[in-house]
């Protein structure tokens, strides 16, 4: 943590890492999970069902930037026809979800959210529908692949994103106002070692 130059304001600092994938993976997929399960594209996903995933997913991992967005800013977002959210069900409740981005142009596809609630963790959900986004993502052709990830984030998605093919591209440290100084975090744990 560190403080503004005046001393008054924290400030977090993380560092971010920016990974790319190039070619589809050829690895065999992870075996789905012995649970019931199923994966939904939502359409038109209603903003307070995103709000909720998003903010569920991310509490224990400080993700603030879709919280300052208002409901008409985070409906143009997520209602692109260029953005697809998928979800993941677990025995008939949401358990996760992934969010394609191409708004990009060109052949580009980023990663740009991707998580599960807290209790599906560990229940071997996340390389299955982690590497079903990936193979949803190709299917569009793209020259590469992109996601980020950074040090607040699960310990192991670093890890877990590198060992289905994406490689390192870019590291920065960013520094940005603790977001729960405006009361948009009930708890957070720092889970960094």
């Amino acid at each position: 943590m560190a403080s503004d130059t005046d001393g008054t304001s924290p400030r977090l600092s993380t560092v971010v890492t920016y990974l790319e994938m190039t070619q589809q993976p050829t690895s065999p997929t992870p075996t789905r999970p012995a649970l019931p399960i199923a994966l939904m594209r939502a359409v038109d996903m209603p903003v307070s069902f995103y709000r909720y995933l998003y903010d569920t997913i991310g509490e224990d991992w400080l993700w603030y930037e879709r919280r300052l967005l208002d409901d008409a800013a985070l409906a143009e977002i997520i209602h692109h026809p260029d953005v697809e959210i998928y979800v993941l069900y677990v025995n008939g409740a949401p358990g996760g979800y992934g969010e394609l981005n191409r708004r990009g142009g060109g052949t580009e596809v980023d990663l740009a959210y991707f998580g599960l609630l807290a209790e599906c963790i560990g229940r071997g959900l996340g390389g299955y529908f982690l590497r079903w986004l990936v193979d949803q993502a190709w299917s569009y052709e793209p020259s590469r692949l992109t996601v980020n990830t950074c040090d607040l984030d699960h310990p192991r998605a670093l890890r877990t994103y590198q060992s289905l093919g994406f490689a390192p591209n870019q590291r920065e440290t960013l520094e940005f106002d603790d977001p729960r100084d405006r009361g948009m975090f009930t708890e957070w744990r720092d889970h960094r070692v």
